[in-house]
């Protein structure tokens, strides 16, 4: 019941955040309950604990990201009702899992836009001015314009992969 829980959370979330960047709390939401409700059914108040747990692992390992504003509200609920249904090991696996296809997701970013050599060229011209106008400029414009990662995605191929390493 779990894994049917967790496989139509992702496609679902995967899906409006890559269509909207969005993941909504009518979808995510009813997963905690589920989660929650599943793992009570199956092992009693130690299922209440793990989702417990897993909950406030995924809240804990996105809660920095979001802080510093790299990260939505969407994704860090996506993660924490990860671990509402899978529990704590679970969703520290997925978090390896999501830090890898994030991170690979970025650099095909990068690549696609041609901004490989720009940026680094770009800070260091900022350093450049910054030297020469002796601190009294501050030009660094590394990021001239906002990309947003489907981190959702990136959620979901790490629970595929915890999923698989878990088995």
């Amino acid at each position: 019941m779990q894994d049917a829980v967790l496989a139509l959370l992702l496609l679902v979330c995967t899906i409006t955040d890559l269509k909207e960047r969005k993941i909504y709390n009518m979808v995510v939401l009813p997963a905690f309950l589920l989660g929650f409700g599943c793992n009570i059914v199956i092992a009693g108040w130690p299922g209440l604990v793990q989702s417990t747990m897993g909950l406030l692992v995924g809240l804990a390992i996105l809660f920095i990201p979001f802080a510093l504003k790299g990260m939505g509200a969407g994704d860090v609920k996506l993660l924490a009702a990860i671990g509402a249904i899978k529990g704590p090991v679970f969703v520290f696996y997925t978090a390896l899992g999501m830090g890898l296809a994030g991170g690979i997701m970025a650099l095909a970013m990068i690549l696609y836009k041609g901004g490989l050599f720009s940026k680094p060229a770009s800070f260091l011209q900022s350093i450049w001015v910054m030297f020469m106008s002796g601190f009294k400029v501050n030009t660094f414009d590394i990021c001239q314009e906002k990309t947003v990662l489907p981190y959702g995605l990136a959620i979901a191929f790490g629970a595929a992969a915890a999923f698989w390493w878990m088995r």
